[in-house]
Protein backbone atom coordinates (compact mmCIF):
# COMPACT_ATOMS: atom_id res chain seq x y z
CA UNK A 1 0.00 0.00 0.00
CA UNK A 2 1.40 3.23 -0.83
CA UNK A 3 2.29 6.17 1.17
CA UNK A 4 -0.26 8.49 -0.47
CA UNK A 5 -2.74 6.23 -0.62
CA UNK A 6 -2.53 5.19 3.53
CA UNK A 7 -2.52 9.31 4.11
CA UNK A 8 -5.22 9.65 2.49
CA UNK A 9 -7.22 6.80 4.53
CA UNK A 10 -5.76 8.44 7.73
CA UNK A 11 -7.48 11.21 7.17
CA UNK A 12 -10.33 10.20 6.03
CA UNK A 13 -10.63 7.61 9.48
CA UNK A 14 -10.27 10.66 11.48
CA UNK A 15 -12.75 13.24 10.08
CA UNK A 16 -15.63 10.33 10.23
CA UNK A 17 -13.95 9.73 13.89
CA UNK A 18 -14.04 12.91 14.88
CA UNK A 19 -17.75 13.62 13.54
CA UNK A 20 -19.17 10.47 14.78
CA UNK A 21 -17.19 11.84 18.57
CA UNK A 22 -18.90 14.98 17.88
CA UNK A 23 -22.21 13.85 17.10
CA UNK A 24 -22.22 11.24 20.28
CA UNK A 25 -21.25 14.07 22.57
CA UNK A 26 -24.49 16.52 21.39
CA UNK A 27 -26.32 13.70 21.61
CA UNK A 28 -25.48 12.59 25.11
CA UNK A 29 -25.61 16.42 26.21
CA UNK A 30 -29.22 16.52 24.87
CA UNK A 31 -29.95 13.37 27.00
CA UNK A 32 -28.55 14.22 29.85
CA UNK A 33 -29.32 18.11 29.89
CA UNK A 34 -33.09 17.12 29.97
CA UNK A 35 -32.98 19.73 26.92
CA UNK A 36 -35.08 16.80 24.49
CA UNK A 37 -37.78 18.94 22.68
CA UNK A 38 -40.17 15.56 22.24
CA UNK A 39 -43.49 16.19 20.74
CA UNK A 40 -44.40 12.76 21.44
CA UNK A 41 -44.16 11.70 17.93
CA UNK A 42 -41.28 9.32 18.10
CA UNK A 43 -39.43 8.40 21.13
CA UNK A 44 -36.32 10.37 20.33
CA UNK A 45 -34.35 9.44 24.00
CA UNK A 46 -34.24 5.99 22.90
CA UNK A 47 -33.40 6.63 19.44
CA UNK A 48 -30.95 8.98 20.63
CA UNK A 49 -29.46 6.09 22.77
CA UNK A 50 -29.35 3.53 20.39
CA UNK A 51 -27.65 6.12 17.93
CA UNK A 52 -24.74 6.59 20.54
CA UNK A 53 -24.25 2.95 20.63
CA UNK A 54 -24.26 2.42 16.84
CA UNK A 55 -21.31 5.39 16.69
CA UNK A 56 -19.82 3.03 19.43
CA UNK A 57 -19.38 0.36 16.79
CA UNK A 58 -18.31 2.52 14.35
CA UNK A 59 -15.14 3.95 16.21
CA UNK A 60 -14.49 0.27 17.05
CA UNK A 61 -13.97 -0.20 13.55
CA UNK A 62 -12.30 2.97 12.99
CA UNK A 63 -9.81 2.18 14.95
CA UNK A 64 -9.25 -1.55 14.19
CA UNK A 65 -9.04 -0.25 10.82
CA UNK A 66 -6.49 2.58 11.97
CA UNK A 67 -4.04 -0.67 13.47
CA UNK A 68 -4.38 -2.74 10.36
CA UNK A 69 -2.95 0.19 8.02
CA UNK A 70 -0.56 0.37 10.59
CA UNK A 71 0.22 -3.23 10.10
CA UNK A 72 0.50 -3.03 6.10
CA UNK A 73 2.59 -0.24 6.20
CA UNK A 74 4.78 -1.63 8.15
CA UNK A 75 3.88 -5.12 6.26
CA UNK A 76 3.41 -7.22 9.75
CA UNK A 77 -0.68 -8.13 8.65
CA UNK A 78 0.35 -11.24 7.33
CA UNK A 79 0.61 -12.19 11.14
CA UNK A 80 -1.69 -13.87 13.80
CA UNK A 81 -1.82 -10.35 15.77
CA UNK A 82 -3.80 -9.09 12.72
CA UNK A 83 -6.87 -11.14 13.72
CA UNK A 84 -7.32 -9.63 16.87
CA UNK A 85 -8.19 -6.53 15.38
CA UNK A 86 -10.40 -8.66 12.48
CA UNK A 87 -12.10 -10.56 15.04
CA UNK A 88 -13.19 -6.94 16.47
CA UNK A 89 -13.85 -5.73 13.32
CA UNK A 90 -16.47 -8.46 12.63
CA UNK A 91 -17.81 -8.42 16.21
CA UNK A 92 -18.47 -4.72 16.19
CA UNK A 93 -20.10 -5.45 12.80
CA UNK A 94 -22.72 -7.63 14.48
CA UNK A 95 -23.34 -4.99 17.18
CA UNK A 96 -24.18 -2.49 14.66
CA UNK A 97 -26.51 -4.69 13.08
CA UNK A 98 -27.94 -5.66 16.22
CA UNK A 99 -28.47 -1.59 17.16
CA UNK A 100 -30.04 -1.46 13.55
CA UNK A 101 -32.39 -4.11 14.43
CA UNK A 102 -33.03 -2.02 17.97
CA UNK A 103 -33.67 1.06 15.91
CA UNK A 104 -36.38 -0.74 13.37
CA UNK A 105 -37.99 -2.05 16.62
CA UNK A 106 -38.63 1.19 18.03
CA UNK A 107 -39.60 2.96 14.85
CA UNK A 108 -42.07 0.07 13.94
CA UNK A 109 -44.88 1.00 16.09
CA UNK A 110 -44.82 4.19 14.27
CA UNK A 111 -45.00 2.68 10.72
CA UNK A 112 -48.44 0.76 11.23
CA UNK A 113 -49.89 2.79 8.10
CA UNK A 114 -46.78 1.55 6.21
CA UNK A 115 -44.91 -2.03 7.41
CA UNK A 116 -42.62 -1.76 4.05
CA UNK A 117 -40.46 0.35 6.05
CA UNK A 118 -39.81 -1.80 8.84
CA UNK A 119 -39.52 -4.46 6.09
CA UNK A 120 -36.92 -2.38 4.29
CA UNK A 121 -35.23 -1.35 8.08
CA UNK A 122 -34.82 -5.10 8.85
CA UNK A 123 -33.49 -6.19 5.24
CA UNK A 124 -30.88 -3.18 5.91
CA UNK A 125 -30.03 -5.05 9.30
CA UNK A 126 -29.69 -8.18 7.05
CA UNK A 127 -27.26 -6.47 4.77
CA UNK A 128 -25.72 -5.19 7.52
CA UNK A 129 -24.85 -8.97 8.91
CA UNK A 130 -24.07 -9.93 5.30
CA UNK A 131 -20.98 -7.47 5.42
CA UNK A 132 -19.81 -9.13 8.93
CA UNK A 133 -19.83 -12.17 6.53
CA UNK A 134 -17.46 -10.30 4.12
CA UNK A 135 -15.56 -9.90 6.61
CA UNK A 136 -15.39 -13.33 7.97
CA UNK A 137 -14.66 -14.74 4.53
CA UNK A 138 -11.76 -12.23 4.30
CA UNK A 139 -10.46 -12.63 7.78
CA UNK A 140 -10.10 -17.10 6.08
CA UNK A 141 -8.35 -15.75 3.47
CA UNK A 142 -5.92 -13.99 5.66
CA UNK A 143 -5.43 -17.10 7.74
CA UNK A 144 -4.97 -18.90 4.50
CA UNK A 145 -2.65 -16.63 3.85
CA UNK A 146 -0.64 -16.51 7.18
CA UNK A 147 -0.49 -20.12 7.18
CA UNK A 148 1.14 -20.06 3.62
CA UNK A 149 3.44 -17.29 4.96
CA UNK A 150 4.38 -19.77 7.73
CA UNK A 151 4.60 -22.99 4.98
CA UNK A 152 6.85 -21.08 3.30
CA UNK A 153 9.44 -19.85 5.87
CA UNK A 154 9.32 -23.38 7.01
CA UNK A 155 10.26 -24.26 3.30
CA UNK A 156 13.57 -21.93 3.56
CA UNK A 157 14.45 -23.05 6.32
CA UNK A 158 15.03 -26.71 5.54
CA UNK A 159 16.48 -25.89 2.38
CA UNK A 160 19.01 -23.13 4.33
CA UNK A 161 19.84 -26.65 6.26
CA UNK A 162 20.35 -28.53 2.99
CA UNK A 163 22.70 -25.80 1.08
Amino acid sequence: MGKLTVQALRAVLVLVLTGTVFVQVLMAWTVISGNDPEDGSLPLTPLRLITILGLVTVEVTLVCVWRLVTMVRRGTVFSPAAFRYVDIVIGAIVAAALVWFAVTAVNAPGQRDDPGVTLIMGGIGVAILGVALIVLVLRMLLAQAVARDGEAARMRAELDEVI
